[in-house]
């Protein structure tokens, strides 16, 4: 909790002490009391919202350097009953490092943005700054950025969702305490006020209460007997969808998301953006699932070089509509780049060149401008145009020789980590080169476990792994860059294993994306998805006849998706995929195969099927289907 939320609450928590007759003074008249019990409700909820429980980051003071225009007086009276939040002409800097200039933020009520972007560029930065009201924020817009997991205690996971609600909950305290009154005492006053709460309990649903925590918890993967599990007894993983549950069921004015998918299985990412698409109140993601950015997304904000701007739509139509302003900038550029050519052909300088296209430049952007700008804002001379930059990530896997089968299976295998409870029982499974499977079920059901066991790392206690004797298997993963050397660089890694030469090794690194300042800093300097990319470019030298890819897209951006998705289309291996990202399950044509009943089956059907299927069986009402939002595709 912020300093200024604090300072606030105790302030609050003092005018409500002083509530009653204090030295004879004057009563608060029903009015102010009930205004000031509604802010203290209101402090009491964000303290239990933003109570740390896991690991977080330091504070923003001391990292960062923040300006914004100042508000005027009259400003800042419309600010108080606003509904949209406006910032204009905000910079942000990161020790130095200047992340926004002078960019505004916009956000209407009821929208759902998408925040994209490349990594490291201020996403993250600029959702904390907003929940820890840096800007000025409408007072009357209550914020919530689900970042931590929950405090691990004895309370169960159904109960912390519950607590959230903090009105609720003193309704019900008190309410029992009058009905306990009541039955001994015949008193109008106490009869009076329990009608009252009775029906400030049925304005705000307190019946529904519980059906809809439970509803939330069973749509993020908690059976029933998890949902009264107390969160002790939790990992990291399932706090984090705790606090995720207990957002949803708060309902915040304006709610932060910060790779809210990072956490969930794909059948949990199937029912949140189903969840979300119904969601009426104003949401702010910053994602890498371009699905389900497809889905839950009515506007894209994109940050790049250190402004942000904004797109109606999808993530699909924003794509479009940045593609077609590249290409409009890049023939800008070109225009100015020839005229430059021909200004120094005439035998003018280099210097005297530029100074005349900046004079044409300038006066073109007068002539664009409105009087009212004019008088507003003097911005000087116009710059001379950049150069747009194109991030491309575009890889491909070798081709394997032909390699006669059974390539990769398991027969009639059984195993469990205790012999008494089996997580697989007598399974048949097999793959050849041509196969595109990929494997879905719940978290917990032995997704991991049964790669491991076709990978040979694991030993059956019943029955065999099936696996050509020539075959060379290639693995990829959310933890793929942990066995990187340490105090390697990532061109020097490449070279000793492959015995590459420098230029090349480099050339293989900047295919996948990774930046030429990153190939030669020592890799345990680099961050997780800076690993990712040179695991990936390892994994395609070393030439794999199947590729097994569990999670591959948690430390990947789009682009990088994308790639992968690509370059797995154009493989002529097998390929096996355990991931809760729906666009590479579509893009790569998979065969779905679910795991449940101590067994691995094909689903009959295809992804639509088995969304409907899933979300059926949640007894949720189906949105759009997924297939729908990825129609802007074909337009």
């Amino acid at each position: 909790m912020s300093s200024k939320s604090k300072k606030d609450l105790e302030e609050v928590t003092d005018k409500v002490s002083e509530m009653g007759v204090e030295d004879g003074g004057k009563k608060l008249s029903h009015k102010e009391k009930k205004k000031l019990k509604k802010q203290q409700e209101y402090e009491k909820n964000l303290e239990m919202l933003t109570k740390v429980g896991g690991q977080g980051h330091s504070d923003l003071d001391s990292n960062f350097t923040v300006s914004q225009s100042e508000t005027l007086t009259r400003g800042a009276q419309l600010l108080e009953h606003a509904v949209d939040i406006k910032v204009e002409n905000f910079s942000i800097a990161a020790k130095g490092k200047q992340l926004f200039t002078d960019a505004t933020l916009l956000i209407a009520q009821g929208r759902r943005y998408g925040l994209v972007g490349p990594n490291g560029h201020g996403k993250t930065t600029l959702l904390r700054h907003i929940a820890n009201r840096a800007f000025n924020i409408p007072p009357n817009i209550d914020v919530l950025y689900c970042e931590q997991e929950v405090v691990a205690d004895e309370t169960p996971a159904v109960e912390v969702v519950l607590n959230a609600d903090v009105k609720c909950k003193s309704l019900q305290k008190e309410c029992k305490e009058l009905e306990l009154k009541a039955e001994t005492n015949s008193d109008e006053a106490i009869q009076a006020r329990l009608q009252e709460v009775y029906e400030e309990l049925k304005a705000i649903g307190a019946d529904s209460a519980e059906p809809r925590a439970r509803r939330i918890l069973a749509g993020l993967g908690f059976s029933k007997a998890m949902q009264n599990r107390p969160t002790k007894n939790f990992s990291g993983g399932w706090r984090m969808r705790v606090s995720l549950a207990r957002a949803l069921f708060v309902e915040p004015t304006l709610l932060l998301l910060d790779e809210p998918t990072n956490h969930l299985d794909l059948n949990a990412v199937i029912w949140l953006d189903n969840y979300l698409q119904g969601w009426k109140k104003t949401l702010l993601i910053v994602s890498h699932d371009q699905s389900f950015l497809d889905n839950v997304c009515t506007d894209i904000i994109h940050l790049d070089q250190e402004k942000l701007f904004y797109y109606k739509g999808n993530y699909t139509l924003f794509k479009k509509m940045y593609e077609t302003k590249w290409k409009e900038a890049m023939k800008l550029y070109e225009k100015q780049e020839k005229r430059l050519k021909e200004m120094k052909a005439s035998g003018q300088s280099k210097k005297q060149a530029e100074k005349k296209q900046k004079e044409a430049l300038t006066r073109k952007q007068e002539k664009n401008r409105t009087k009212m700008q004019k008088q507003e804002e003097d911005t000087g001379p116009q710059e001379l145009l950049q150069k747009p930059r194109e991030y491309v990530v575009k890889f491909s896997f070798p081709d394997p020789p032909p390699l006669q089968p059974p390539i990769l299976g398991l027969h009639n295998v059984s195993f469990g980590y205790d012999t008494e409870k089996l997580l697989f029982k007598d399974v048949d499974f097999g793959i050849d080169l041509n196969s595109r499977v990929a494997i879905v079920g719940p978290n917990g059901v032995g997704k991991s476990t049964f790669l491991k066991l076709l990978l040979g790392e694991l030993t059956p206690l019943q029955g065999d792994l099936i696996r050509n004797h020539r075959l060379r298997i290639g693995r990829f993963d959310q933890h793929s860059g942990e066995h990187l050397t340490a105090e390697e660089t990532p061109s020097e890694y490449l070279m000793r294993l492959f015995n590459l030469p420098y230029e090349k090794a480099r050339k293989q690194l900047g295919t996948f994306g990774l930046s030429s300042h990153a190939h030669t800093i020592k890799m345990k300097d680099l961050s997780g998805g800076q690993k990712a990319r040179v695991a990936l470019a390892e994994l395609c030298l070393n030439a794999p006849d199947v590729v097994i890819l569990d999670e591959p897209t948690n430390n990947l951006d789009i682009e990088s998706i994308d790639a992968l998705a690509h370059a797995i289309n154009g493989y002529k291996g097998g390929v096996i995929i355990v991931s809760h990202d729906e666009r590479l399950i579509r893009d790569t044509e998979c065969c779905l195969y679910v795991i449940e009943n101590q067994n691995i089956f094909e689903v009959d059907g295809d992804f639509d099927d088995y969304r409907k299927e899933l979300l059926e069986s949640l007894g949720e009402i189906i949105n759009n289907p997924s297939i729908a939002a990825n129609a802007a595709v074909a337009q």
